[in-house]
């Protein structure tokens, strides 16, 4: 990240991560040693938070991230939108996405509220393999309520927009980097900005080989991204 901003490069770091507050995101990134202001970080509570104001909410999300939507009214019943976020491997993804609470989501919807979801990723990669996302949970409501969730998150055209308005960047001219394919890759190519892959994380070579979208380059570690730049630019 040093050797980016001494070229040059203006940096904003963009997560649908939900199972921590913004503040616990920045203070990770800087544990791991990358430097960086909390407004250089963009979250999908951020965005939820701007896009939900005034709205009675019934969040279906992880704990961690309740802090960032300290702002919305969150209530249990008789509201204006249902926001679902993230799943985790722990025993609280069971309590959030219960019978109990996914039928009062519904019952919600069925009544006039509108659907809003932080993401919708299939899965998400931890230590022990593929874990199931919260985007299953989001397409069954849409199903069963017959309704078409808005993303707040990636891939959604308004989060990558958001990134580039903080940093006063034409799409062409900007790089998306991440080990997403659907969620970094597609949707920033999509939104006319340039990509590249890396080959960490969620990164699947079967998924790359099937992908009508390829990126414009592919690297094996975040830490080879400045040499690819300049021999690539």
């Amino acid at each position: 990240m040093r050797r980016l901003r001494d070229n040059g490069h203006r940096l904003r770091f963009v997560t649908n991560t939900t199972t921590r507050s913004k503040a616990q995101v920045a203070d990770q990134l800087r544990a791991f040693g990358i430097e960086l202001d909390d407004a250089e970080l963009q979250t999908t509570g951020d965005v939820a938070a701007r896009a939900l104001a005034g709205k009675r909410v019934l969040a279906l999300t992880m704990p961690g991230i309740l802090d960032d939507l300290q702002g919305l009214q969150l209530v249990g019943m008789n509201v204006d939108a249902v926001l679902v976020g993230g799943a985790d491997e722990g025993e609280e993804t069971g309590r959030v996405f219960s019978y109990l609470n996914l039928n009062r989501a519904f019952h919600e919807l069925e009544a006039g509220a509108a659907l809003y979801c932080l993401h919708k990723n299939k899965w998400w990669q931890t230590a022990d393999g593929a874990r199931l996302d919260a985007g299953a949970f989001v397409a069954g409501l849409e199903y069963a309520a017959d309704v078409e969730a808005t993303v707040l998150g990636k891939p959604s055209p308004n989060y990558f927009q958001a990134a580039l308005d903080a940093l006063d960047a034409e799409p062409a001219l900007a790089w998306m980097v991440g080990d997403d394919l659907d969620n970094d890759v597609v949707g920033a190519h999509r939104h006319g900005m340039r990509t590249i892959l890396v080959r960490t994380g969620k990164f699947r070579p079967d998924e790359v080989e099937r992908s009508q979208v390829q990126p414009d380059g592919i690297v094996s570690s975040i830490a080879q991204l400045p040499d690819w730049l300049e021999a690539n630019l």
